[in-house]
Parts: structure tokens; C-alpha cells; sequence
């Protein structure tokens, strides 16, 4: 282990994360720890989820906000706190801050949804909107933190906000010892830090697997001397790092066993499952863990492993999309295009077929205009509702038979 590496491990120890468990005991929730049955038939590994989204602002990070907080000086607590922040790290801190009377100031980018900005505010936090990233509002709040005399609180690159974010883990082998595998989300690498600095400490054999989404593989990339690129609209918006931490970096590539990437399709059907089966909320993050397992079940196969379902803020009409698209995936909802002759009863021939195979019609657009087709042909879009993918690939075979033209619209 390089000096380096050596200091960053000796800022980060069990003992701080068992210290941090008592700064904090009382204030944030023990949440649940639950074993799916159904999670686990389906993985082929034994599944135990641990509702950090249950937490008063539905995210785990409240955890590692109130541990830092708590160790500032009077005077430091007199004149507030600041951090730049979109996400959840900006609630937990607000809210925690506030309820101990403190100043909380976040910068957010001007390009932050609405429903961020008042979540924030909502519980206590003072919300200054500057720049058009993020790393142009962290600047800002630079800036101010020096002009004002604010304290800076790192949402991931800091060992008391790690120590406070391990206390999942210590949670976790406490509530269900038998575990032997953790698999993590990965955005800055406060959460995996401590959880693995705890779990390692705890149970030396244990795996330890962190979880990037494809389009953000920053500390992928750092721990395998990799370059992939690094960027693009994710639904993991709360593990979206470019640069992850310098420290939290130093402590992974010591700790954790492995890193995978999971795409975005495995993160949407990972959210949906999650509020099929276990009735609960996840934002894509929140999911990632579960994520990891589904797209890679031959790594897993056979683990008891922990998931921490992180957190639970996902906008409403983001999510019923992600339903959506699931049931389109699994052949429940489709979109079936057809070529027909612009002449009375054409449709109604379709319907015809809809009707015997019992596959339900939600909407119909029909298309004269902007076609490649002769002007006396129209392109029809049928979005249906099937039982499943069987019955449906049934009413496509038919139409087919009776010489349609039929594709089905595919979800990227």
C-alpha cells in the first residue's frame, strides 16, 4: 500500500463507523432489511434488500450529512453550511441542519427540475441557483463557502460522510450475519467506502462488488485504468459522476472485489420489479444493486448477498414511463405498425383480428401524409395490451397470414 494510500485508509476505520452509528443513533431510521423470495427465484442467489428509501428523505444520504455536521465546532455550526448539490446529499443535509439549527445553503445548477429546488427547500435548505452543471454550481459554492465563512460538506469525498453512509452496512451484518456478499451502488464512492471499510472489518471474507451505470463508468474506469466515455442522460441520476472522489478512490481500489456496469434497460426493469414484487419505491440508483444482479446472474448465482435499495426519489412521470417500458419489453403493451389500403372497412378487418385473438386496442394513429407510400396507402399504429408476449407474437403471426405488412415498434 502506497503512504498515500495508507493515509486515506487511516482516515476511514470500523471505529469510525461504529462511532458514527452512535453520533447518529436516534436521529436517522434503522431501516428494514427484508429476505425476497421472489427476487431471490428469480436471480438464483439469496436476496436481502435494505430500505434506505424509507428514511425521512428517502435516501441513505442523510446519514453521512448528519455524522459530518455533527462533528463541527460551535462557531461552525453558528455560521452554517454549504454544499452543491442536486440530489438527495441536498435534502439530508438541509433537513438534518435545520432540525439542529443550523444555516444550510445549497447551490444547485440553474438546469435543476423544479421538484428538486422545492424538495430542498421544503426541509429547511437555502437554495442558490448558479451555472448550467454542476460543476459550475460546486465552484460557486466554493466561492461563497470562502466569502461567507461557510462550512463545505462533500456529498461523497469525505471521510465523515463516509463513516456516516457505513453505518448501512453495519446495520446489515447486524440484522442478517450470514450475508457473504455486498454489491453496492458507485457514484462518488462515500457509500461503498464506508459500507466495504465496515463490512471488510466486520468479516474479512466477504465480497464486495460496486455497480456503475454504463453511461457514468468514472470509478470504473479509474480502478481498471480504463477510458470509457463518460456521459449521457441516465436514470441514475444519483450515481452521474464524472470525477469520482480522490479519496473515496484510494479506499475502493483496496476494497472492493469488483466493479460492473449495468445498462439502462437492466436499471428501468430493476425499478420495476422492485415495485411489483416488494411493493417499494426506487429511483434508478436506488436500484442499481438489483440492477447488477439481474444483468449478471452467473457472478451471483448462489451468494447471500445485500442489496441497499439507496433511495427513493423518482419523479412521478418518470416512473410511470419506467413501468411502461417494462411492460413493453415483456410483450405486455406493444406498438404494432401496419400497412393498409386507404379504403372503407381496411381497419375494421384489423379489428377483427384484435378481437378474436383478445388482445386489447389503447390507441390508433393513422399516418396519410408523411409516408414513403402511394398516395392511396396509410400507415396505422396499433398500441395494444396482450396477456403476454405468446399471445401477442399469436395476433402478429395471423396478421401476417392474411397478408399484412406487421412490425412491432422496439424500445431501445
Amino acid at each position: 500500500m502506497t503512504d498515500l494510500a495508507a493515509d486515506a485508509a487511516s482516515l476511514l476505520t470500523l471505529d469510525d463507523v461504529r462511532a458514527a452509528a452512535a453520533r447518529i443513533e436516534g436521529h436517522v431510521m434503522r431501516t428494514a432489511m427484508d429476505y425476497s423470495r421472489t427476487l431471490s427465484q428469480i436471480t438464483g442467489a439469496d436476496i436481502w434488500l435494505k430500505f434506505e428509501n424509507l428514511q425521512f428523505t428517502a435516501a441513505y444520504k442523510e446519514r453521512g450529512a448528519l455524522n459530518a455536521m455533527l462533528q463541527l465546532s460551535q462557531e461552525q455550526r453558528d455560521r452554517g453550511v454549504i454544499a452543491a448539490s442536486a440530489g438527495n446529499h441536498a435534502q439530508g443535509l438541509s433537513y438534518h441542519g435545520t432540525r439542529l439549527g443550523m444555516p444550510v445553503t445549497i447551490v444547485m445548477p440553474r438546469t435543476t427540475p423544479v421538484v428538486k429546488v422545492m424538495q430542498t427547500e421544503a426541509v429547511g435548505g437555502k437554495v442558490v441557483l448558479e451555472g448550467e452543471t454542476y460543476d459550475e454550481a460546486y465552484a460557486h459554492a466554493r466561492k461563497l463557502e470562502a466569502e461567507l465563512g461557510l462550512t463545505f460538506v462533500h456529498p461523497f469525498d469525505d471521510p465523515h460522510v463516509a463513516a456516516g453512509q457505513g453505518t448501512v452496512a453495519l446495520e446489515m451484518l447486524e440484522q442478517v450475519p450470514e450475508l457473504d456478499m455486498l454489491v453496492i451502488p458507485v457514484g462518488g464512492g462515500g457509500l461503498a467506502s464506508g459500507m466495504g471499510t465496515a463490512a471488510r472489518a466486520i468479516k474479512p471474507e466477504i465480497g464486495l462488488i460496486g455497480v456503475e451505470a454504463e453511461l457514468f463508468p468514472s470509478m470504473y474506469n479509474r480502478l481498471k485504468h480504463n477510458d470509457l466515455p463518460c456521459g449521457g442522460d441516465t436514470l441514475a441520476e444519483g450515481i452521474a459522476v464524472k470525477e469520482p472522489g480522490e479519496f473515496t478512490s484510494l479506499i475502493l481500489r483496496k476494497l472492493l472485489d469488483d466493479m460492473v456496469l449495468v445498462s439502462e434497460a437492466s436499471l428501468e426493469s430493476a425499478v420495476s420489479l422492485l415495485l411489483q414484487i416488494e411493493k417499494t419505491v426506487a429511483e434508478g440508483a436506488g436500484a442499481a444493486g438489483l440492477a447488477a444482479v439481474l444483468a449478471h446472474p452467473n457472478r451471483f448465482k448462489g451468494r447471500k448477498i445485500g442489496i441497499p435499495i439507496t433511495g427513493g426519489n423518482i419523479d412521478t412521470r418518470l416512473l410511470a414511463n419506467v413501468l411502461l417500458r417494462d411492460l413493453a419489453r415483456s410483450g405486455r403493451l406493444a406498438r404494432l405498425r401496419l400497412t393498409l389500403q386507404d379504403r372503407p372497412g381496411a381497419l375494421y378487418k384489423v379489428m377483427r383480428e384484435f378481437d378474436r385473438h383478445n388482445v386489447n386496442i389503447i390507441e390508433i394513429y393513422h399516418q396519410r401524409i408523411f409516408t414513403h407510400l402511394p398516395a392511396k396507402g396509410l400507415i396505422t399504429d396499433i398500441e395494444c395490451e396482450a396477456r403476454d408476449r405468446e399471445q401477442l407474437d399469436d395476433l402478429i403471426e395471423t396478421l401476417r397470414e392474411k397478408g399484412y405488412s406487421v412490425t412491432a415498434v422496439e424500445l431501445n
